[in-house]
């Protein structure tokens, strides 16, 4: 029965989709593209071992994208009924009517459609069959762990246990029609400790997962969240100077990061990156290599950034982006790559409604061969940075400013935590400054990054 019950929905939305394109196809579409999604998602919140909010919700909605030759809209609506589908087609055809012809629109041509074959790993029914009672305790036995670690450890910003489920069908009047599930769970701490001053921290740890079988001990979450937390206390300032910095692996993953945005063919053709005119050339060290992987497979199961199509139907494929320092590609969807006279490297990501944006798979730097304590040993003096704060990056021109907290190197080791102070560069100088990259890549989501040296940033403090 349990069988029977799953593939139900399944059937259901397919047909759903199919209706929705061939009513857009007889009100004059020449083109049409639907998606149609339905997801449950759970989040539980404890503070202080008391439940103190409980969420469970499902949601369905269908998107429809029409093309009346150049000329394209989209409509959604979370109303599956004759009337409210009626009225979805018949908007998306009027709003086609009277927007302007633009010459790079359109779906992908035939040939470029296709998907992954076989399970990929991405639905696990587990994170369903969990007892919410069971989750609300994992969330409370992280928090307890948290707690009990040190006496300083005297209060909670909370713990959190979240699952997440989906099932997203996109056919095209082309021939495309594919469909996926995905699930997600995880949970998460955020111990508060006081200093003999009263001076106060916070931080936190995480586990992450598609099936709750690879969930992480709630003990060991818990410790090293009252770990982290710990070392942030009598924060102090630092003199402002030009030192090396050190990224732990949640920081390089968001500098890293920047390297896909300023590859972002959309920017790319605004020229409003950095990259532009830069494909073929040296934009890193020789020891950088990024990939975009969207069909990564992590210790047998999907990684969270795996999909076997992407937003539009194209098959999802590794794009490495730099290779040893050198621009190798650029990330694009169809329109991106027409304006650029390439072809879409399947990032297209897509919502419900509006034409399709530029996403990433799983996004990474590829590791070196040191240990994240074999860095640090090897720097004097320097920063080590944990947390940033704000947004200060410019990707037309490269330049980088954040606040930022952390600890202080001295001799080779980690020696006082540091905070209230603004780390700067421009992102041009830093991919080339990255003088060692740590062994530690692990996903703990679809981006990626291991620990990362940067020589001759300014430190602006006292």
């Amino acid at each position: 029965m349990p069988a029977e019950t799953q593939k139900a929905p399944k059937t259901d939305l397919r047909q759903l989709a199919n209706d929705i394109l061939t009513r857009a196809l007889k009100a004059g579409a020449t083109d049409a593209e639907a998606v149609v999604y339905e997801g449950d998602e759970f989040s539980a919140r404890v503070r202080l071992g008391q439940v103190e909010t409980l969420k469970e919700s499902g949601s369905r909605a269908v998107g429809l994208r029409v093309f009346l030759g150049q000329k394209v809209a989209s409509t959604s609506s979370s109303d599956f009924s004759g009337d409210a589908i009626e009225r979805l087609v018949e908007g998306a055809i009027a709003l086609a009517s009277v927007t302007s012809v633009d010459p790079f629109t359109g779906l992908p041509e035939p040939d470029e459609f296709g998907q992954l074959e076989g399970d990929l790993k991405m639905y696990f029914d587990d994170v369903n069959q969990l007892p919410p009672a069971e989750r609300i305790e994992i969330a409370r036995r992280a928090e307890s762990a948290a707690m009990a670690f040190d006496t300083r450890i005297q209060n909670s910003g909370g713990a959190d246990f979240d699952t997440g489920t989906s099932h997203k069908i996109l056919t095209n009047s082309r021939g495309f029609t594919g469909e996926y599930r995905r699930s997600y769970c995880g949970f998460s701490v955020s111990p508060i400790a006081v200093d003999e001053k009263g001076g106060m921290q916070r931080n936190y740890w995480y586990s992450s997962s598609r099936t709750a079988s690879r969930l992480e001990s709630p003990e060991e979450i818990g410790r090293i969240a009252a770990e982290r937390t710990l070392r942030r206390l009598g924060a102090r300032r630092v003199p402002t100077q030009k030192a090396p910095v050190v990224f732990s692996p949640e920081i390089a993953r968001s500098i890293i990061g920047n390297i896909f945005d300023a590859a972002n063919g959309d920017a790319i053709y605004r020229h409003a990156t950095f990259f532009a005119d830069m494909l073929g050339k040296q934009v890193a060290g020789e020891n950088i290599t990024v990939v975009d992987d969207g069909t990564m497979m992590l210790d047998g199961i999907a990684g969270f950034g795996t999909s076997p199509f992407d937003g539009e139907g194209l098959p999802t494929r590794r794009t490495v982006l730099v290779q040893n320092g050198i621009l190798e590609n650029y990330v694009n969807n169809t329109y991106t790559a027409r304006k650029l006279n390439m072809k879409s490297t399947g990032n297209a990501s897509r919502g419900l409604a509006g034409n399709p944006g530029i996403g990433s798979g799983n996004f990474y730097l590829e590791p070196g061969t040191q240990t994240p304590e074999e860095i640090i040993a090897a720097i004097p003096n320097g920063l080590y940075v944990t947390e940033t704060m704000g947004f200060g990056v410019n990707l037309v021109t490269g330049d980088y400013s954040q606040g930022a907290s952390g600890l202080w190197i001295e001799n080779g080791e980690l020696a006082y935590p540091v905070e209230e102070i603004t780390i700067a560069g421009n992102l041009k100088d830093m991919y080339r400054n990255i003088v060692a990259i740590g062994n530690d890549l692990v996903f703990r989501s679809s981006a990626a990054a291991p620990t990362i040296q940067v020589e001759g940033m300014t430190i602006a403090g006292s």
